[in-house]
């Protein structure tokens, strides 16, 4: 399934380009402190996000694909989405049973915004439909409010928590781990007017 393009309301999720424009782009997510402060790595420089972005590509270009690392970007801010900037991640790790983990990882200047809902809205749409998948899983710091709220609003249910399963800057920090199954995706919530 190359290449990947979804489209929503507001949003386009799409392959990368290994542009500089593009590399900084994912920079501005990764290299930002705030942003990664509930990823499994601390902040990165803007050569490994180069290194990263040639990784996704490859990942693409997969025989059978398994991983699936995405662009979001806003449909206003282009035409054509290939033309527009990444403002966040997405991402689908493709599992055993026809499961996959989900992520999203949005830049400060949208959050607040909704985007998260709709990227995982998109995601959900990607996994039940074209791909097939039976279950979704996504894990979330117990500190993250905002994302829990996100999934729990598009169905995902709490399975549990996962204790010290993260060690980052010298800590331990526990985990959130919410699912939903096909049969239970009734579709994405309608995106706030205006946002």
């Amino acid at each position: 399934m190359v290449p990947v393009r979804l489209t929503g309301p507001r949003l386009a999720v799409r392959e990368y380009h290994h542009t500089p424009a593009e590399v900084d782009a994912l920079h501005a997510l990764y290299g930002d402190p705030e942003v990664t402060r509930y990823l499994p790595f601390e902040p990165r420089d803007r050569e490994t996000c180069a290194d990263q972005i040639e990784l996704y590509l490859e990942e693409a270009m997969a025989e059978e694909r398994d991983t699936y690392r995405l662009a979001v970007v806003r449909r206003e801010d282009a035409e054509d989405p290939e033309d527009a900037l990444p403002i966040a991640h997405a991402s689908l790790t493709l599992g055993k049973y026809r499961s996959a983990y989900l992520g999203y990882v949005l830049s400060r200047p949208v959050w607040g915004r909704g985007y998260a809902g709709e990227i995982a809205g998109l995601l959900c749409e990607l996994s039940f439909g074209p791909l097939g998948l039976h279950r979704l899983v996504a894990r979330v710091d117990v500190d993250n409010a905002a994302s829990a709220k996100v999934l729990t609003k598009l169905g995902f249910q709490l399975e549990g928590r996962a204790r010290h399963d993260l060690y980052k800057g010298g800590v331990w920090s526990d985990s959130y781990q919410y699912s939903l199954l096909a049969d239970e995706w009734t579709g994405p919530p309608v995106p706030p007017p205006g946002g």
